[in-house]
Parts: C-alpha cells; structure tokens; sequence
C-alpha cells in the first residue's frame, strides 16, 4: 500500500506536497469540470503556498503530454495486443481514452509537477497535531 510520506502518495491523491494531510484541490472530484482546475491558495494544514510563482502551473503541461503519451499507450496495448482490435477501432479508443481521461490527466499533471519542487516533511504533520 502506497503511505503518507512518499511522492507517489501525494501525486495520486492529489495531497499537500509537504505535509500530505489536506487536498490541494477544492473539489475533490476531477469531473466537476468548472472546478477540474480549482486550487487552493493555501494548505489549511501546514500553510504551504501551492502557487509558488505566478503561472507557475504552466510547466504541468510538458508533463501532462507525457502523461496523456502514457495513457494513448496504455489504451493502444489493450485494444490492438490484448483485444486484438483492428487500426480503426485502436484509434477510436486512443482518442476515447484521452477524452475521458483529460480531467484525470490534467490534475495529475499538476500533482507530478508540483511535487518535483516540494518535499514531504515530516515536522509539518507534528506541527499542528501538537
């Protein structure tokens, strides 16, 4: 099981980077679209500012190419290798993939960038428990 503690578990939670203890996002589920982005200014928690610069959310696109890459990929090797699908129907469900998905990829994009530049620590979470 993935713990509190490590990236992973901040990326596919979508939790503070530093202390892992609230959301980052306002709306907790990527498919309410008007709030797919919604982000707070601050963790109630620990006080991490998430907007570190302004525009600084601009870089989670690089990643989220990459991460919409993965996806395609996923799709394409379970629809053309393991369901032996011919190129029409592979195409069809690469692109049904992403779209369904984007909200997801989206979100995780943001979570991946935001944690290569912030670090779990540990006295963040004993801070305000004690």
């Amino acid at each position: 099981m993935i713990k509190k503690g490590s990236k992973i578990y901040s990326i596919l939670t979508g939790r503070c980077p530093k202390c892992h203890q609230e959301s980052m996002y306002e709306n907790k589920n990527p498919y309410v679209l008007k709030d797919v982005l919604r982000i707070g200014e601050k963790c109630s928690h620990c006080g991490t500012k998430y907007r570190i610069e302004p525009s600084f959310f601009y870089g989670s696109m690089y990643v989220s190419y990459a991460v919409g890459i993965a996806f395609a990929v996923a799709a394409f090797v379970i629809s053309y290798l393991i369901l032996d699908a011919n190129l029409d129907v592979v195409f069809i469900s690469i692109i049904g993939t992403l779209i369904v998905f984007a909200p997801i990829i989206m979100r995780l994009s943001r979570n991946i960038w935001i944690n290569l530049f912030m670090h779990y620590d540990k006295s963040l979470v004993k801070k305000k428990t004690d």
